[in-house]
């Protein structure tokens, strides 16, 4: 869970509705820490192959969509992501 300024914000909602957006192929959320707000929302996304897609584009997506503070501050585009031995996602902050 990610904790911004007294707001509790649910990973795995964010990244269902990203899953939605047409070039997305997978999508991690995580915290990262703030001095401000305590977390911002940070969103770790794998375009699909022959995709290009910004920042602003996934935040215009995720506007009017989700609530405004679930809006992902921080868009990654990553090739891969950390595994674990076990071959799982490793998410860390």
């Amino acid at each position: 869970m990610i904790i911004r300024r007294g707001e509790n914000i649910y990973p795995a909602e964010i990244e269902q509705f990203l899953h939605t957006h047409p070039k997305v192929q997978e999508a991690q959320v995580i915290g990262v820490r703030d001095e401000r707000m305590g977390e911002q929302v940070c969103a770790c996304i794998r375009l699909k192959e022959g995709q290009d897609c910004s920042r602003e584009e996934i935040r215009d997506f995720c506007k009017g969509q989700i609530s405004h503070f679930k809006i992902p501050h921080y868009v990654c585009v990553c090739d891969s992501y950390p595994l674990t031995a076990s071959g799982r996602s490793r998410r860390s902050n």
